[in-house]
């Protein structure tokens, strides 16, 4: 059967309520019902003691296209239970729908998990600016950073126009020119991959209020993202402003290394032939001295990482790995100038 709504409903004491209105709610965040969670199983298809002439009959109307009342929803946390349209949901999860039409009443958790907290947080965050959009953060009081910086966008749109601006038209605005366009930069530089069990939202947030609210004091995530990012919140929206998002910048930097390898007897040119076929060897040479081989590497590393943390998990990964290397010692240039070929 399907999730009891009052079940969840005590577990969570969630009574307070908002009206959210009628919106477009995703089909498989559709978990329970209100009164009917005996009647449908957990995929909400309708139990063999139910007739099925009225599923049928809406199926019909839906296949044709006919208009019918949004459903009405509970909605707790990110899950939806059906108080009225539970044959409607059921005819539109056995024809593929993805998403339905509901006016949804939303119920507030209070239990004082932190969990809850962050979540009462957000339905704050949600009904000061209205956004269409969800933006889910997992640190307590982080919500109240946007806040501010959707309160500072306003005031400067305020000088731009000379015109008043309504918080809900400023957050809209933060979203698409400012929000959006970092959350792609740190998307396209895969640096989510370094946080597990964090979001784009919360990359976002820390970044975002060291870079511009606080001025980055003492905070370093890497060379070159202050570079990357102004310390300005407007000057950054006024760069991502001239560039479609395609052209957004990338947060990876190369990184050029030497490698000194010592082989073993006889296996040197073999060495260099396998090492050559590394995509992030640039160079390969087999030398007379204290080292048999150098490797001349570049390699592409993330505003996150460190060069060490980088060059020593290729040379450990792909290098170390190759048969024939006794040893190796890596080689990170300073100050370099390079000549260009005729």
């Amino acid at each position: 059967m399907v999730k009891s709504f009052k079940e969840i409903q005590k577990q969570e004491a969630a009574f307070d309520t908002r009206d959210r209105g009628i919106r477009e709610v995703p089909m498989d965040r559709i978990v329970g019902s209100v009164g009917r969670y005996n009647d449908f199983d957990q995929k909400f298809r309708i139990g063999t003691h139910l007739p099925p002439e009225r599923l049928q009959n809406i199926k019909k109307l839906m296949r044709t296209g006919k208009s019918l009342p949004p459903v009405k929803l509970y909605q707790i946390k990110n899950e939806y239970y059906v108080l009225d349209g539970n044959h409607r949901i059921a005819a539109a999860n056995e024809l593929g729908y993805e998403e339905i039409r509901a006016q949804v009443i939303e119920f507030i958790p209070s239990k004082g998990s932190l969990e809850n907290l962050i979540y009462r947080e957000k339905t704050v965050f949600d009904d000061h600016t209205e956004l269409p959009y969800t933006i889910e953060l997992t640190d307590f009081g982080q919500y109240e950073h946007l806040i501010d910086q959707i309160s500072q966008h306003r005031r400067f749109l305020e000088r731009e126009t000379e015109e008043l601006v309504t918080i809900q038209k400023a957050a809209k605005d933060w979203y698409k020119t400012i929000y959006r366009p970092l959350v792609a930069i740190i998307k396209k530089g895969d640096l989510i991959e370094h946080f597990p069990g964090r979001t784009l939202a919360d990359l976002y947030t820390f970044m975002s209020v060291n870079q511009w609210d606080r001025n980055d004091r003492g905070l370093r995530y890497g060379i070159g993202i202050s570079k990357l990012v102004p310390k300005d919140m407007e000057e950054f929206r006024k760069k991502m402003a001239q560039l479609k998002e395609s052209e957004y910048p990338e947060m990876l930097r190369e990184i050029t290394a030497f490698v000194l390898i010592n082989a073993s007897a006889k296996k040197e040119i073999r060495l260099v032939d396998k090492l050559f076929k590394l995509e992030e060897v640039q160079g390969v040479h087999s030398v007379h001295g204290s080292v048999d081989v150098i490797a001349k590497i570049v390699l592409k590393r993330d505003l996150v990482s460190s060069d060490a943390e980088t060059i020593g998990d290729f040379v450990h990964n792909k290098i170390r790995q190759i048969s024939g290397v006794v040893s190796t010692q890596t080689l990170i240039p300073g100050y370099s100038k390079q000549k260009q070929n005729p």
